[in-house]
């Protein structure tokens, strides 16, 4: 009994290693098949060509510009009120019509004043009367006052009611100076010239000084203001470039598609607001056409300066990663590497680079987030740039007399700029 249990052993053992053997074959031969796969879904994904948008690397003059959000805001702006009480005799303006200062607007019955012009003429004959008649007494009792043949206080009294004489008729000149001012207070004109809005009162209605509501709201059109403002830590370049002369600014619509207007920057702001950490600024734009309407939003373009011959990239070739700024350079064979580049200063259309690229590279422009190192591509045209990079470049030109300018500003909250990486 004891051989033949050996035997079974024996030959269960074998059994099982032949088992196993033959299952580490198949194991490895699986792994084997799939690191195959591996290798070759690999190499496929290697040799797969991406489509992306490709540009050359330029040489070209790139302006500075700031960009901030800002508010069109009128030079000045009244509420033109009656400064007497009476009725409202006539209206002689057009609601949203153009006006010229002294230009007559409106009529107030003027009667009451022009009696009162009339009594306070009257009262000045009078006390004129009264005063050349105490003269000639003050000449007489003064003679017989040195005669001795009157008491001295008699010829006092009599030159004191003289000057009593003369401070009335000095009343009566006022009282006539103030019913012709109420008078002319009665003609209410233009106080300068502007575009009326709609009218708040109509004719027959009493009016009175202390009314808050006003005739009608005259605002300055042309020439117009616009309010922006940038971040503070933009102020020592604004501070540098107006101590060298003026600087344009450029006011396009809201989402920067159309300029708008040229005009030049007026004044920085005397103090930073602390709650947002921005500076504001005032641009003065010549307005004839009506682009610039008080109280619209628009995008103020302020350029500093202009870098002559910078090389530069569309802003969207670089990237960053965690060892800093790079681009994807494309190479004779038809795929990229990654190229660690170093940039000056960047906006929403160029990049200005110092190292890393040369002119005549070629570099990525937009589909970056299918590549990587080695990736085969299929060059295309770029995608067409956002609205306002046309815009930019146009304006920038329109400035140096050169086409080969642009820049536009990236907007953070209220306020944004050309910015250094």
């Amino acid at each position: 009994m004891s051989a033949k249990r050996t035997v079974r052993n024996v030959v269960l053992i074998v059994l099982g290693l032949a088992i196993l053997g033959g299952l580490l074959a198949f194991l490895r031969k699986g792994s084997s098949a799939r690191s195959a796969a591996a290798a070759a879904a690999s190499s496929a994904a290697a040799d797969r060509v991406v489509p992306v948008g490709t540009a050359a690397v330029e040489k070209r003059d790139v302006p500075v510009i700031l960009e901030g959000l800002g508010t069109v805001t009128p030079i000045a702006l009244v509420t033109v009120k009656s400064q007497v009480d009476g009725r409202l005799d006539k209206v002689l303006f057009r609601e949203g019509q153009d006006v010229k200062k002294g230009d007559l607007l409106a009529l107030i019955d003027s009667r009451p004043y022009a009696i009162q012009q009339k009594q306070a003429e009257a009262n000045l004959a009078r006390d004129n009367a009264t005063l050349k008649n105490g003269q000639l007494n003050a000449q007489r009792y003064e003679s017989l006052g040195q005669q001795k043949l009157i008491p001295q206080q008699q010829v006092d009294d009599q030159s004191a009611l003289v000057l009593t004489n003369e401070a009335a008729v000095k009343s009566d000149e006022a009282a006539i100076a103030s019913a012709k001012l109420n008078l002319d207070y009665a003609r209410i004109t233009a106080p300068f010239a502007g575009v009326t809005g709609v009218r708040q009162i109509d004719p027959g209605n009493l009016i009175r000084a202390a009314d808050t509501t006003g005739i009608v709201v005259i605002t300055q059109i042309d020439p117009i203001a616009v309010l922006f403002t940038l971040p503070q830590d933009d102020l020592p370049q604004v501070a540098k470039y107006m101590g060298q002369g003026k600087l344009t600014v450029e006011a396009y619509s809201r989402d920067g598609s159309q300029k708008l207007a040229t005009g030049e920057l007026a004044l920085v702001d005397n103090q930073i607001n602390a709650q947002s950490s921005t500076i504001k600024l005032k641009a003065i734009f010549a307005n004839p056409t009506r682009v610039l309407w008080p109280n619209a939003f628009v995008k103020a373009r302020l350029m500093l300066t202009t870098t002559r011959d910078a090389t530069v990239v569309p802003a969207p070739v670089v990237q960053r990663g965690p060892q800093g700024t790079f681009a994807y350079l494309v190479g004779q064979d038809a795929r990229v590497t990654m190229r660690p580049i170093e940039v000056d200063t960047t906006d929403s259309t160029w990049a200005i680079i110092t190292k890393g690229l040369v002119p005549g590279d070629h570099v990525v422009v937009d589909g970056q987030n299918q590549l990587k190192p080695g990736s085969k591509i299929a060059a295309r045209a770029p995608d067409a740039p956002k609205a306002g990079g046309k815009e930019a470049a146009k304006s920038e030109a329109d400035v140096n007399g050169a086409g080969t300018t642009t820049g536009a500003g990236t907007t953070t909250g209220a306020a944004s700029g050309a910015h250094r990486p």
